[in-house]
């Protein structure tokens, strides 16, 4: 489909063209998500649930942290009491399509922003078209760097923290399959996204809906959330709650001076 000029397209030239971001960015997932099929003992076995074993990489680090800090072995795993089960006939097939699926999107997460890139060029001057491939490749980065960040900081902490918690010596941990997974794939999705606030960040300070002056001034409320969510999702030790949440403020910081160099950039344009 060629490409028009944006003062020659209608309402419906742009349902147009969002379709076929769609059906492009769903056709890219289904042909990664075909390819990790084919790697799916390796993914499940050594990906998935590696976190569930204690000589993850993760573990050990921060078992070598607690030495060198002096806190002995405060936060060193030495056991994972747990099982995984599956409770659900159609269960483990419903598991592997949607963990393709995902992987899928997170592989394909390159070519889906360059079709978003795609989409919203026509309303780019054409200095900031010419940063598309710096676009995609910032943005790609940054959310391989959440995703990473998710997996081997938030989930091994999270799988840590429910298999030791217990309400009482009575009850032992059995962990469906479908909730394990679940969490995983939540975790590190969501850290991707999170990574990607200085991209967004960015594109709010171009349409003038964030300033640098309204981030700032909300930067205490923020640090309350980001420290909240390192509280749920991490052991209770200040060691693992400051490992999450000095990544989480510098990105925040980073969308912070982004959006001074977005709006110092336009105060020059305007003279």
């Amino acid at each position: 489909m060629a490409k028009k000029d944006l003062n020659e397209m209608s309402f419906l030239d742009h349902l147009e063209e969002l379709r076929w971001l769609l059906v492009k960015s769903t056709i890219a997932i289904l042909v990664m998500a075909t390819v990790t099929f084919f790697v799916s003992d390796f993914i499940f076995n050594d990906v998935i649930f590696g976190p569930t074993k204690a000589d993850f990489i993760t573990y050990e680090l921060f078992c070598d942290l607690s030495h060198q800090l002096g806190f002995a072995d405060s936060i060193c795993v030495t056991d994972m009491a747990f099982i995984i089960q599956n409770t659900n006939m159609e269960g483990q097939i419903n598991i592997l399509i949607w963990t393709c699926i995902t992987a899928g999107f997170i592989l394909a997460f390159p070519f889906i922003l360059w079709q978003i890139w795609q989409f919203i060029s026509p309303a780019l001057y054409e200095k900031e078209k010419k940063h598309a491939k710096l676009f995609v490749f910032t943005s790609s980065i940054l959310f391989f760097m959440g995703v990473l960040f998710g997996y081997f900081v938030i989930v091994p902490m999270s799988v840590n923290f429910f298999a030791t918690f217990t309400v009482s010596d009575v009850i032992k941990n059995q962990f469906s399959v479908d909730s394990y997974i679940g969490m995983l794939k939540t975790s590190v999705i969501a850290c991707g996204l999170f990574f990607e606030l200085p991209i967004i960040i960015y594109f709010l300070t171009k349409l003038g809906l964030v300033t640098p002056t309204f981030l700032r001034k909300y930067w205490k409320y923020a640090v309350i959330v980001i420290l909240i969510v390192a509280a749920i999702v991490t052991p209770p030790d200040v060691v693992s709650q400051i490992i999450v949440t000095i990544p989480m403020l510098l990105i925040y910081e980073a969308s912070i001076l982004i959006s001074k160099i977005v709006i110092r950039n336009k105060n020059k344009a305007n003279g």
